[in-house]
């Protein structure tokens, strides 16, 4: 939906916009109303937070996407993930991770090559710095959840704060340097990217994701993003299936078929 988005009238400074704006609007009342205000130390973590999967993660997403493609974008950014979590893991927080997660980490790494290489050999070579941007904004993403995991904020706080900082510190610019293109994009196309963007990614997929975060631990949740590429391989198998069933037949091969039922004599 994202490359949909900068392949047509908006780019990615309105995909951004639209994402914490709304975002921000939505999600602000949980922090600030009577009841549920936070310290300023949990507003300095949301300010680390919003740097490690705000703006400038969605900045770099956007930069792969660009330069790869969508395939390649959603195979390598939510695979690399885990791997980038179990390392940092390891590395900074002294944790051990056993020789099965060292081996699920290798599989993980070695799906992705060969899914890498079948591509090039159908398509060619990947960017390499569409897959270094990639690559960097997976290894933000795993820092967040292993700070998240620590920070005692709850899922709904930590998605309000990254929405709230980066429309604080992004959308002054946005608006001071003439970013903006919604006066030459669709309606459609702007409802439609407000909805994926603001509604869905900033809200129930930040949400639900931390919430995966709270339950299963930093290690189960990133392992379980891992799976997004073969799950969304299975979903396209029906659901682009009915997409492509439902298109009316051409007329040349519409009449062939008539003609081919008339009865012969």
């Amino acid at each position: 939906m994202t490359r949909f988005g900068v392949t047509r009238e908006l780019r990615i400074w309105d995909i951004a916009a639209l994402r914490f704006g709304i975002g921000a609007i939505l999600l602000t009342p949980a922090v600030v109303r009577r009841g549920s205000r936070l310290p300023a130390a949990a507003w300095g973590e949301g300010l680390i937070f919003a740097v490690l999967w705000g703006v400038p993660f969605v900045l770099l997403v956007a930069l792969g996407l660009k330069l790869t493609s969508a395939a390649q974008a959603a195979s390598v950014a939510p695979t690399l993930m885990p791997v980038f979590a179990g390392v940092f893991v390891w590395g900074f927080l002294r944790e051990r991770q056993g020789r099965l997660r060292w081996l699920g980490y290798a599989t993980i790494v070695t799906g992705l090559v060969c899914q890498a290489g079948a591509g090039a050999a159908a398509h060619g070579a990947p960017d390499p710095w569409g897959i270094a941007a990639l690559g960097a904004a997976a290894a933000m993403w795993a820092i967040y959840t292993l700070l998240f995991r620590r920070s005692g904020l709850t899922p709904i706080q930590s998605a309000a704060l990254i929405c709230i900082w980066s429309t604080a510190l992004y959308l002054p610019a946005y608006l001071f340097l003439g970013l903006g293109r919604f006066s030459v994009a669709s309606a459609g196309e702007i409802a439609l990217q407000a909805l994926y963007q603001g509604v869905l990614m900033s809200g129930v997929a930040l949400i639900t994701y931390n919430r995966a975060v709270s339950l299963l631990g930093s290690s189960a949740a990133t392992a379980v993003i891992a799976l997004l590429p073969a799950v969304a391989s299975i979903l396209a198998i029906p659901i682009l299936g009915a997409l492509l069933a439902s298109r009316p037949a051409p007329a040349g091969r519409s009449s062939t078929r008539r003609a081919s039922t008339r009865p012969q004599t």
